[in-house]
This record gives structure tokens, C-alpha cells and sequence, in this order.
């Protein structure tokens, strides 16, 4: 059944900040009005009603939680913080005014909030620490964030996760910090446990992301169209969020299986009960309950009232994203039903566009609200849900996607080019450069006067309001200078409306000139050639004390157990693996000043396959994980082609690969598989021996794997596994047999990818290199499949039209045929 609302909890005066829910009967919120309230359920009913309001606060409250009950407090206790820095702990059996327990410390804002079953409190706060209190004293702080602590998550009664605005998150172990994790764009919101697996985050960049504790990425959640700032855990393991975009978002599989919109512009909190039940905490001060359970479902009146209130909502266009009216069909268009659900669509209905979103349940298109301001030319543009004013595609090797800088007129060149080049792991010494194309490029553009929402926790905008937010002077024609070659063309994607010519942009490999202006004027000259290409894309980046950290807690776990015992590692293979490691986190670090470290040979790779084939497959990841950081730095060690076709093998075991391909797979499976494909992708090396069996073994097992189960992260390393090997087969070419394997796989990536440009670009490249060393050396494609790759690379052409990437390079192996 569909969640629907359940109960709507109405005592607040402002912005509801913070909801939890420890018990099925229990809510807690914190709001801006400076209280929390204790909310009970009604006996036998789904209503709520306040039962302890407490006020130990003259300003914002902004977290809450929940301590289990004790002999001094049978009902438990609230943990509340605000503006006023402490973290005041209240008994909920009582209706005192004053707190029992009172935390004092922190210099700053109390954002962030949890607490451990044994009753300690972790405290995240504006002034960039978290604390850890224990018998309500502070046991350590946790010092290292370089912005403010917004999430706390404690993982159990040692360790700790904290989520900052300088877009890390950290692991504590007590006051020890053991690895940090990156990946966010922007300041990271929420973090919650995820049973079996590891956690979640949420952050301003508008995605979610699920981790191991181990630090890997396991998956990324997309949806949000704004900041993400709440996570929650279903008892089925599901993931509920809500943001900004003024929804609570349920994720079931790694998919979005239902939108609740709200009619509040802000949804600053989630939190789920022990019976499926979903609470939320919104800028119009109302806690809401949602629930499956039809018979915990509001009456037919109160859902009819609430589902009119959401569709009275003005949106902002901004919201929505460009618009034109005239390009809007009329309500004839909800007659095609949605793909999913959470669709949105727009129609004009009259002089009005109305947003629509689609309910599968229902099998219907829901309006959730009127656009306004829906003028379509002159927009700010939306990158990683944020809103700016140019967002240039900066160039820095050609057969590479172009990088994309963001930067709004309102804001320091310096600022815009510092976050550009941290974000892409650039070298700051080309900050002058790239601050002297921003004002290049935007020279002449006049500052707009309208004034925005700045929110008062994070500083950032949310929407503006009706009129033309675009810089009010246009640009004109000015000049892309490339800021690593110098070279020239324009290819701003400004808000601004733009009539500027578009130039030619000069190869600084070739020093041919490719069209890539934004009007749809058609190209001048010729696409210069991008086969072949050999350019290796090997995956190095890697935590390398983490990986060691999790390998070895793994190791002492199978240890300690008298039915794994005999799985643990020998003497001689925990030596290997500490020199392993010791070793990596030396090549790895660029500040390390250590030397003459061994590196890693055939005994080491040695040990690793020992413990590929003898650990539990659930138990592996860190193992397959190290696996790749030696294929990527240490080469050598695999010496012989016997050690790595057992490497292979070992390899294939641990992914599973002889059990049944049925979807979902576990998770544990799919960061193996994930992992794994990463690893085989590094074997193929510059230097690497094409014309040995383990090479045949890899193609083998790769056109086992059924597509259509793999993520889009694992069909994106299986193309670059081909694209590495057709980078190393230039200079040691495939036989005929593995030119055989290698197209039937190519050709069925290419046949079946529909919505990954990435995948299909690195496929396209692999099979161009691979023709062109097979012309080079006077052989021909397998008739079949010659025909089958004429057939397929116009479909490609229209599938991605709107890439010219993609275009170009297809008409490059088109050519090749």
C-alpha cells in the first residue's frame, strides 16, 4: 500500500526543525519557537496529542532526541539543542520548567543531535566540533572539521560519523578520528545507520549517498531537486528523506518508490517509526504522521483537505527549472501516464501552468502546485541543484568530458575558482588563470537587484522571488580562454540571453579547430580524430588506512568466533598484508616522508588470493578493495600469468560469479561486484601482456554478467575495462578469438545501454581502438558482427543526439567500419 497521511500535530508556532520517533506511541519535535514538545498517541487511534512541552530555551531549538527510560526518568528523557549552544536533557516523566541535566560546552549553535543505547549523547554545533558526553559529562571532543558539524551519527557506543559543511564526513573511534570520507558537493545534512551495510548521507548537493563503514560508495540516490537535509531508516531497510524541494522522498532498492509533496516550502526533518510509520517536520510548524497501514490512514475528508492544500501551492519557477509556456501542452497531456513514480509534469491550462506529479499507486496525475513567474528565457541555470548565473564547460584534455564551473555575479572570481579547482583535484597554481576567464567571460554583466531568501543555518539561498533573476546586461561577444591552453571559443552556458558568436575551439593537442559554440549554427571545420586513444583510466584513488583498518577489525571479528576461528589469518599472512598496506599508504600519500619500504611482490598477491578464497564473500570488500590498489600501484607483483589467472579466479569467487544473477543482489555482492570490476579494469596496465590466458579468462567471465542486473556504476567499469584493454591491445593486440569475446561484449553494452552516455563513450572509444588496430594490422570484423555494429551505431546517434561527444566519436568509428 502507499504511505498517506495519518496525522497531522499542530502546536508549534514556527518552522518545526527536528522530529524523532523512538517508539511507536511517541513523537518528539523540536522547533523555532524555542520549544519541543512530547507528542502521545491517543489510545487505540492514530491521532497525537502534546503531553510534556518543554521550554528550556528563549531561542531556536534544533535538535532533539530521545534517551531510552531509566529508574530516575520511567518515560525517558528529551535531548534538546538551539542558538543557545547547550544541550539540555529534560526527564519526560516530569512537567518542570528546568532541564534535569544541562551540557554546557559548545561555543556555538547546537545543529545536530544522537544518542547511543546506553544513553551517551553526541552534539555537532556551528563551532566546527562534535562532542561526546557520557553519564551527561563530556567524555572527549571531537576536533577536525574545517566548517560546522551539522550531522552526528553514532554508530555504536565508541564510534561516531559527523557530517560538516566543509562537505567531509568523519569516523571517531572514541576521540580518535580514524578515516574521513568525500564525494558531497556541498555541505553534508544527514546521516543515518543503514542495518548490514554501513550509512547514509544527505547534503546540500541534493544527493544521497550510502557508504561502508570501510569508506567505499556503494550507491548514490538521485531525485531531490534541492538541499537534502533529513534521513531516515525504514524498518525494511528503505531510506525516507526530505529536503527543500518541499518532499519526503521513500527509497526502496535503490529507487525512488514514492513522493509525499508537502505544502510547506521546507521539509527540515524525517524520522520513522518502529512500525513503518514516517514523521516530518516542516517550515509551516506542522508534524505530520504517513503510514502504509490503510487502517492508521486519515479519514477520506482529511486526506481530500490536505491533498487540495498541496495543490494549491505556488511554485516558484526557479523551482521547476526553465519553462516556456508556450511550449507546454494543455491537459490533454496527462492522458500519458508517468514512468515512475515522482514524475512531475507541466501543462498550461489557460493563462496558468500547473504542476502535476505522478501517483503509480493510483495510476494518476497528482497537481502539487501553480507555477509562477514562468517567463523561460533569462534563467539562472541549475547545477548540482543550486542556481547560478554561468556555468561554463572548461576543456582540459580532449576525448575528456569537459569540466563544469559554476559562478554567480554576486560572488569573489577567487572564491569561484578556488571551489573549481579543489573540486577537480586541480593544482591551485592555476587560480589566476581561471579567475582571468571568469571575468573574461563575464565582463560588462551588471548585478540584478533582487533580493534573496538567505536561510539563517546555512547561509545559502533557497528561491527567488517573481521577476527576472538573470543579469540584466547582456554579455556580449566575448572570448573563451581556455585556462590550462589559452586557447579560444565560447561555450558559456549563461543565464543571460546570449547572442554572442560562438568561436572555434583550438585543440591543444592537435591544434585543429572544433566547433563548440552554443547556437545551432552547424560546424565549420572538422572534428579533429580521437582514435586512437591510449590514455588508461586506471581507479587509484583509495583510504588507505581505512581499507587496513576494516581488513584487520574483519580478520579479529573471524578470529574471535570458534566457528570462523580457522578462517583468520596465518602469521604470515598478517605480516604480508601489513607490509602491503604499509607500502600503499606511502605511494598513496603524498605527503609521506617515509622510505625504502619493499614493494609488494608475487608472496603478497600471494596472500591476498589465500584470503579471497577463504573468507566468507559478505566479509571480503575491504580484501577485493585492496586487490585493486595493488593492481593499480604495484603491477609488477603480478609476475607470472599462472599467479594472475588464480588471481582472476579468486577474483570471480569472491564476486560470486557461479551463483544466480536474480535481482536485487545483496548488497554485500554488489559492492563486491562493484570492487571487483574496478580491480580488473587496473590489470590492464600500460605494458600489459594481452596474449596469455587470464586475458581470455576476464573476457570469459565479463560475458557472463547479465547487463541488465548491474548499476550504473558497474556498467560504467565493465566499459572501462574494455577501454583499457583496447588502450593496452594498440601495442599488444588481442587474437582472434579474444577480438571475438571482446565485440560480443562490446556490441552488447552499446545495444542495451539507454540512459549512460559515459558508458557508451568509453565503449565507443574501445571498439574504435580495437578497429583501428585490426585495420592497422590488416584484419577484418567477424561479418556478423560487423553487421550488427552497422545496425546499432545509428540508434546510438539518436538515443544521445543531444551529445556531440557521443556524435563525434561515432562518426569516427563509423568511418572505421
Amino acid at each position: 500500500m502507499p504511505y498517506r497521511l495519518s496525522a497531522t500535530l499542530k502546536a508549534h508556532t514556527s518552522d518545526v526543525r527536528a522530529v524523532n520517533s523512538p517508539t511507536n506511541d511517541t513523537i518528539l519535535s523540536a522547533s523555532r519557537d524555542s520549544t519541543a514538545i512530547s507528542w502521545q498517541r491517543s489510545s487505540s487511534s492514530s491521532s497525537f496529542t502534546p503531553e510534556t512541552v518543554i521550554r528550556a530555551s528563549t531561542r531556536y531549538v534544533n535538535a532533539v532526541a530521545y534517551i531510552p527510560p531509566t529508574p530516575d526518568a520511567p518515560k525517558g528523557y528529551a535531548v534538546t539543542g538551539g542558538q543557545d549552544a547547550i544541550v539540555n536533557v529534560s526527564s519526560l516523566s516530569s512537567s518542570k520548567e528546568d532541564p534535569d541535566f544541562s551540557l554546557l560546552g559548545h561555543s556555538d549553535n547546537v545543529c545536530a543531535l544522537d544518542v547511543t543505547p546506553g544513553g551517551t549523547i553526541v552534539s555537532g554545533s556551528w563551532d566546527r566540533t562534535a562532542r561526546v558526553w557520557k553519564g551527561f559529562n563530556l567524555a572527549y571532543e571531537l576536533r577536525g572539521h574545517e566548517l560546522s558539524v551539522w550531522a552526528v551519527l553514532a554508530v555504536d557506543e565508541e564510534q561516531v560519523l559527523t557530517g560538516s559543511a566543509d562537505k567531509t564526513i568523519k569516523l571517531w573511534n572514541q576521540h580518535k578520528l580514524i578515516s574521513t570520507f568525500q564525494g558531497h558537493q556541498d555541505a553534508v545534512r544527514g546521516l543515518a545507520l543503514v542495518p548490514d551495510l554501513g550509512f547514509a548521507s544527505c547534503s546540500n548537493d541534493s544527493e544521497i549517498r550510502v557508504w561502508t563503514l570501510g569508506g567505499d560508495l556503494i550507491y548514490s540516490l538521485s531525485g531531490h531537486t534541492s538541499f537534502v537535509y533529513s534521513l531516515s531508516i525504514l524498518p525494511s531497510g528503505g531510506i525516507v528523506s526530505g529536503g527543500e524541494d518541499r518532499s519526503v522522498r521513500i527509497w526502496k532498492d535503490g529507487e525512488c518508490a514514492q513522493v509525499l509533496v508537502h505544502p510547506a516550502i521546507s521539509v527540515w526533518s524525517v524520522s520513522t517509526m518502529p512500525n513503518g510509520d514516517i514523521i516530518s517536520g516542516c517550515s509551516d510548524g506542522v508534524v505530520r504522521v504517513f503510514t502504509e497501514a490503510e487502517d492508521r490512514w486519515a479519514s477520506s475528508e482529511e486526506l481530500k483537505a490536505y491533498d487540495d492544500m498541496v495543490a494549491s501551492q505556488a511554485l516558484p519557477s526557479q523551482q521547476v527549472g526553465d519553462i516556456k509556456k508556450s511550449d507546454l501542452g494543455g491537459t490533454e497531456a496527462l492522458n500519458v501516464p508517468g514512468k515512475k513514480p515522482g514524475d512531475t509534469k507541466m501543462i498550461r491550462n489557460g493563462d496558468i501552468v500547473e504542476v502535476y506529479q505522478w501517483d503509480a499507486d493510483n495510476i494518476t496525475w497528482q497537481r502539487i502546485g501553480e507555477v509562477v513567474d514562468a517567463v523561460g528565457q533569462g534563467r539562472k541555470q541549475l547545477y548540482q541543484g543550486k542556481e547560478y548565473d554561468y556555468v561554463f564547460d572548461v576543456d582540459i584534455q580532449d576525448g575528456v568530458p569537459a569540466l563544469k564551473l559554476p559562478y554567480n555575479v554576486t560572488e569573489n572570481p577567487f572564491t569561484a575558482a578556488q571551489r573549481f579547482l579543489q573540486n577537480n583535484d586541480l593544482p591551485l597554481s592555476y587560480i589566476d588563470q581561471v579567475v582571468n576567464f571568469i571575468e573574461t567571460n563575464t565582463a560588462g554583466v551588471q548585478l540584478g537587484s533582487n533580493e534573496e531568501y538567505v536561510d539563517p543555518f546555512t547561509g545559502a539561498t533557497r528561491y527567488r522571488s517573481s521577476g527576472n533573476s538573470a543579469p540584466t546586461t547582456n554579455p556580449g561577444p566575448s572570448t573563451y580562454v581556455d585556462p590550462y591552453t589559452g586557447a579560444s571559443r565560447y561555450t558559456s552556458n549563461s543565464a543571460a540571453p546570449s547572442s554572442a558568436p560562438s568561436s572555434a575551439y583550438m585543440d591543444p593537442f592537435t591544434g585543429a579547430s572544433r566547433y563548440s559554440g552554443a547556437s545551432s549554427t552547424p560546424p565549420t571545420s572538422a572534428a579533429p580524430k580521437r582514435i586512437p586513444m591510449a590514455a588508461w583510466n586506471i581507479y587509484r584513488p583509495a583510504n588507505v588506512p581505512s581499507m587496513s583498518h576494516k581488513t584487520f577489525e574483519v580478520d579479529g571479528r573471524l578470529r574471535d568466533e570458534i566457528s570462523t576461528s580457522s578462517l583468520a589469518m596465518y602469521p604470515h599472512e598478517l605480516a604480508s598484508f601489513e607490509d602491503t598496506f604499509a607500502y600503499l599508504t606511502h605511494v598513496t600519500d603524498p605527503k609521506s616522508q617515509i622510505s625504502n619500504l619493499a614493494i609488494p611482490t608475487t608472496s603478497n598477491v600471494d596472500a591476498i588470493v589465500q584470503i579471497l578464497e577463504r573468507w566468507p564473500s559478505a566479509a571480503l570488500y575491504p580484501v577485493i578493495d585492496l586487490s585493486r590498489i595493488v593492481a593499480a600501484f604495484c603491477p609488477g607483483a603480478f609476475d607470472t600469468p599462472a599467479l594472475k589467472s588464480r588471481f582472476i579466479q579468486a577474483l570471480l569467487t569472491a564476486g560470486e560469479w557461479s551463483s544466480p544473477w536474480n535481482p536485487p543482489l545483496q548488497k554485500y555482492r554488489e559492492i563486491n561486484l562493484t570492487l571487483a570490476l574496478k580491480t580488473l579494469a587496473n590489470m590492464f596496465q600500460e605494458g600489459a601482456k594481452l596474449n596469455e590466458s587470464w586475458v581470455n579468462e576476464v573476457l570469459s567471465a565479463l560475458n557472463q554478467l547479465p547487463y541488465e542486473v548491474l548499476s550504473k556504476a558497474q556498467r560504467t567499469c565493465l566499459a572501462t575495462i574494455l577501454f583499457n584493454m583496447s588502450c593496452t591491445q594498440l601495442s599488444s593486440p588481442l587474437d582472434a578469438l579474444q577480438r571475438q569475446q571482446f565485440f560480443e561484449l562490446a556490441l552488447r553494452i552499446l545495444q542495451n545501454e539507454k540512459a549512460d552516455s559515459e558508458t557508451v563513450y568509453r565503449t565507443l572509444f574501445s571498439v574504435g581502438n580495437t578497429l583501428f588496430t585490426m585495420k592497422s594490422g590488416g584484419n577484418s570484423l567477424e561479418p556478423t558482427q560487423r553487421q550488427h555494429l552497422v545496425e546499432i551505431l545509428p540508434s546510438i546517434s539518436q538515443t544521445f543526439g543531444n551529445e556531440a561527444r557521443v556524435q563525434d566519436l561515432n562518426a569516427e568509428v563509423t568511418g572505421l567500419l
